[in-house]
């Protein structure tokens, strides 16, 4: 039976969400040091990129900056989540007051939900370290550049897939939902920016099973010529 008065903005009202307290900050202070915090490290980067190789292409830096952006938050703020997960809900600093706004589109991250904890821990032990990898990979030229990401972003596809599947299994068959009525928490929080972890790193799959599928086509005609020798 949901409860009418709700100890708590998140949906299903009737979640057990214990020692929950509204943030402190407000949601355009919270965005405003989240968007100067980001820019001025993506911007470092950048810089420093563009000064130790000059030589480097335009669309390489931007595939660093991605995966440099993508491992970065993996690892501090999804690794936050999972370190913290029992006491979201009371939480005050900066990284769980953006959680809570979050999580008004999901509420299992206020729960500790079995499946969003057991993807998150993997996603901060493995996708996030394997994410700086290969930026660094591509920033040094390494031939496992496209092995590595083509990897990486599968496990995005995949977790991405799962993670919306989970949610609105429960939503619509269950009729359980995680995510407040309101649009806006739907369309920008869950759905949008979910959603750019599925169209970018499909953009980076796709480029390396073509520079994976053009290196065996220049082996294989390599070893054809040498056999018409």
């Amino acid at each position: 039976m949901i409860s009418e008065n709700p100890l708590h903005p998140y949906y299903p009202t009737d979640a057990s969400i214990n020692g929950y307290a509204p943030n402190e900050s407000s949601l355009l202070k919270l965005l405003s040091t989240a968007s100067i915090g980001t820019t001025t490290l993506l911007g470092a980067v950048f810089v420093l990129i563009s000064t130790l190789r000059p030589k480097l292409s335009k669309a390489d830096r931007v595939a660093i900056l991605w995966f440099f952006l993508s491992g970065t938050m993996h690892c501090m703020f999804e690794g936050y989540f999972m370190l913290n997960h029992n006491r979201m809900a009371s939480a005050q600093d900066f990284f769980g007051q953006l959680w809570k706004e979050y999580a008004l589109s999901d509420s299992r991250y206020m729960t500790a939900d079995t499946m969003v904890l057991c993807m998150e821990t993997i996603t901060v032990l493995a996708w996030g370290p394997l994410c700086l990898l290969v930026a660094y990979s591509i920033f040094t030229r390494s031939s496992l550049r496209h092995p590595l990401q083509l990897t990486v972003c599968l496990s995005h596809l995949y977790g991405d897939s799962l993670y919306y599947a989970t949610s609105l299994y429960d939503h619509y068959v269950h009729e359980r939902p995680y995510c407040r009525p309101e649009p806006f928490y739907f369309w920008v929080y869950y759905f949008f920016m979910n959603f750019i972890w599925i169209v970018v790193p499909l953009y980076y799959f796709v480029q390396s099973v073509k520079a994976i599928q053009n290196a065996f086509d220049r082996l294989a005609a390599t070893s054809t010529g040498r056999k018409t020798q």
